[in-house]
């Protein structure tokens, strides 16, 4: 049999409610054990106060005045005697405690004792009764005054309180059940408003956004976190279909000149046009196969699953081997000046954004490149400028972005698939490092890799 558990409206009330009685018990055991010692204390004081009267009272030689004290004052809760000592009731403020005294006790002249009775069958009581004898002395006569105190009424208002605590617990507790109920249902409708507000909303419609109420609790902080999840998924959903649709258009090219070339090549059956055709083809697979390449670094640096070898790497080494490289090929003259610069990171990866630099500069110099490595404040700063136009100053950002080509009237194949700055990015973000681009005094292009030295 499956078990239905509670919703969390069952759950805080009942734990509410279970808490509250649990308080109320605590509360009223400890209410009722103070009043009861209260009480026996007041009765004790009060007793204790009533046999020091009395015995001041003792001063007359025939001690009438007592007497009449003790008859004029007496209280239905309170029994006095006076008892000499002979063991005779002198005077006492019933008439049924004037045959025997109430007790035994007899203190010395100014000393005060007391004791705890079950019942006063001399005078017909089965009440329990709290005693306090007080020895006096007077014309030269040693007496007791006896007090006897009824502890009934004490009983009495201990179980009224108790009556009382134990009719009003029930109604207490169901205002503070009814109370969690409707409070945490109240938050709850909001919490369920917000669930079904993001549950309508699907890859179509994530520009949606869910009600953020004005209640400055937790509520309206999930209603702006679950908005701001939204605009991460927007956006992360705007950059994938932007990706996608940048991918395709770029594939398209190579594989349509493939496609033309194959259907040409295999109606001629001489094979002359294949022999034609056979270096453009292999460029144009080249060329799509170092684009698949470059999208999937790029889908690696995206997801932040790019592995980097993590080894001591002489910077001035790979970017020596790459200046090389570039110099066999480019028609602009390059001077360099490179300094020993020691970082933590992955050769080939630190290579292949040091060559996408490269070859972004020397694509977009008139005459000259001029490329610069030192150690400086613990970072390795490569710095490679070019006689060229320098980046826009609002484009300096974008110009890391995936497939963003600030001349769009350059054809990809002079241009570049627009991926190589993206993957600097990449691949230095990686290496804890920045990338940025920038202007020199000249007013020409620069742009700048600073790598955090090894060790440092």
């Amino acid at each position: 049999m499956r078990r239905t558990r509670w919703g969390i409206r069952k759950r805080a009330t009942a734990t509410a409610v279970g808490v509250v009685a649990a308080a109320l018990l605590v509360g009223a055991i400890v209410l009722l054990v103070l009043l009861q010692t209260s009480l026996a204390a007041d009765a004790e004081g009060t007793a204790r106060q009533k046999a020091q009267d009395v015995a001041a009272q003792l001063g007359d030689p025939d001690d009438t005045e007592a007497a009449k004290y003790v008859s004029s004052t007496s209280r239905p809760d309170q029994i006095v005697q006076i008892i000499n000592s002979a063991g005779v009731v002198v005077a006492a403020s019933v008439p049924a405690a004037a045959k025997a005294p109430l007790t035994q006790l007899r203190p010395a002249d100014g000393q005060t004792l007391t004791q705890d009775v079950p019942d006063l069958s001399i005078i017909g009581n089965d009440d329990e009764f709290l005693v306090v004898a007080t020895g006096a002395r007077s014309n030269n006569k040693t007496f007791t005054v006896v007090v006897a105190a009824a502890e009934a009424i004490q009983k009495q208002t201990i179980i009224t309180v108790g009556w009382f605590i134990l009719g009003a617990t029930p109604v207490l507790l169901m205002v503070v059940g009814v109370s969690v109920w409707a409070l945490v249902g109240r938050s709850l409708r909001q919490v369920e408003r917000i669930r079904a507000q993001v549950a309508a909303i699907n890859a179509r419609r994530l520009d949606e956004r869910v009600e953020v109420p004005s209640t400055a609790d937790e509520i309206q902080a999930l209603a702006l976190t679950m908005n701001n999840m939204l605009e991460r998924l927007e956006s992360s959903d705007r950059e994938q279909r932007r990706f996608v649709a940048d991918a395709s258009h770029e594939l398209r090219s190579p594989l349509a000149t493939l496609s033309a070339g194959v259907e040409i090549a295999a109606a001629d059956p001489t094979g002359e046009t294949w022999r034609d055709m056979k270096g453009v083809l292999g460029e144009e697979t080249d060329r799509m196969r170092y684009l698949v390449e470059d999208l999937l670094t790029l889908a690696k640096t995206n997801d932040e699953r790019l592995e980097v070898d993590a080894i001591d790497v002489d910077l001035d080494d790979v970017v020596d081997a790459e200046l090389r490289r570039l110099k066999s090929t480019s028609r602009n003259a390059i001077n360099a000046h490179l300094g020993p610069s020691r970082v933590l990171g992955d050769a080939r990866q630190l290579g292949q954004a040091v060559r996408n630099i490269l070859d972004n500069a020397d694509r977009h110099a008139t005459s000259r490149i001029d490329i610069d490595l030192l150690s400086l404040d613990g970072n390795a700063v490569l710095t490679i400028e070019n006689d060229g136009p320098p980046v826009p100053l609002e484009e300096r950002q974008r110009v890391f972005e995936r497939f963003v080509r600030l001349d769009e009237s350059r054809s990809r194949e002079s241009g570049g698939s627009g991926l190589c700055l993206a993957i600097v990015a990449g691949i230095v973000a990686a290496h804890h490092g920045t990338v940025e681009a920038g202007e020199t005094t000249a007013g020409t292009s620069r742009f700048r890799m600073v790598l955090p030295l090894a060790g440092s």
